[in-house]
């Protein structure tokens, strides 16, 4: 699979867009434009071929045209066809970028890496996962574009948060979409997201494999051998990650925060602060406070 790499360290830069609706049967004129156009399908079938490649476009599909490449509709539409359209030009942005599943585990036992990434992929066809999350930030996109704000710099960010909506999609279903699971293997990725979203309610690695219905011992030896740190690490990571939010972000004690990411003894939380960060929860806020203040 082809996936776009764009940067985001500048927003894109939107030009226009739209929902295509009709009334009749239609197909999509010839033609080659210098902005990228993305597609997403909400209705019927887009029948599109791009630099002699055809493409069916169906509801919950994404398709980006590319730049200088010759497109048109290669059969002609229902009348009930209806998609998102999007165009937009960026800086930097390149296709034809591979993400391998190992780049995607990397980046997804990580929770600090979320705080430097600057690219982010997505593919140039492909299924939507949830295709109600971009429904809903293309239609506030579309809203705002008619809303004749006094600066079109919110569209740009808009674009750029449905593009990263996609982006994270993409992450994480990537092994879905690149291998094939069998009824005996593990799927890794569900079990990140799912510990991602608990693991500020208390939970333990027992707890994650009977969510799953594995053996703990089995499912940390095999979480291990896939992601290179064992779950129970994982669990620390994002704990630690999200205390270091609250941490520069709030005023509320250590006591609150070590319950607000899921530990409820505070001297343990210390300890494992200490451990991952080679400092105290309260050094690490005066760290950063005197560090913010004397930034130029």
């Amino acid at each position: 699979m082809d996936y776009i790499k764009m940067n985001i360290e500048k927003p894109a830069n939107y030009i226009s867009g739209g929902r295509f609706v009709t009334n009749d049967k239609w197909q999509h004129e010839k033609r080659t434009i210098d902005s990228y156009e993305m597609i997403i399908g909400v209705n019927d079938i887009l029948y599109i071929e791009q630099d002699e490649i055809k493409y069916e476009v169906k509801p919950g599909e994404v398709l980006f045209i590319l730049p200088d490449s010759s497109h048109r509709g290669y059969k002609t539409c229902s009348k009930h066809v209806s998609f998102y359209w999007f165009h937009f030009i960026t800086d930097e942005i390149a296709a034809g970028k591979t993400l391998n599943n190992t780049e995607v585990l990397k980046i997804r036992t990580n929770p600090e890496t979320s705080r430097s990434i600057k690219d982010i992929y997505f593919p140039v066809y492909g299924q939507l996962v949830a295709g109600e999350r971009l429904n809903i930030l293309a239609n506030q996109l579309l809203d705002v574009d008619n809303s004749n704000y006094y600066t079109r710099m919110s569209m740009n960010y808009l674009m750029t948060s449905l593009l990263i909506e996609l982006s994270e999609q993409t992450f994480v279903h990537s092994s879905k979409r690149e291998t094939l699971i069998s009824e005996n293997d593990i799927n890794i990725n569900e079990i990140l997201e799912w510990t991602r979203i608990n693991a500020f309610e208390g939970i333990s690695v027992s707890d994650i494999a009977d969510r799953f219905n594995y053996n703990k011992d089995y499912l940390s030896r095999y979480f291990k051998k896939k992601t290179g740190k064992t779950l129970q690490s994982y669990i620390h990571a994002l704990r630690i990650s999200k205390a270091k939010d609250l941490l520069v972000g709030t005023r509320q004690n250590i006591q609150v925060i070590a319950q607000r990411v899921g530990i409820d003894d505070e001297k343990y939380f210390m300890r494992l602060f200490r451990k991952y960060e080679k400092m105290t929860p309260t050094e690490y806020r005066k760290a950063f406070v005197k560090t913010h203040l004397n930034r130029k």
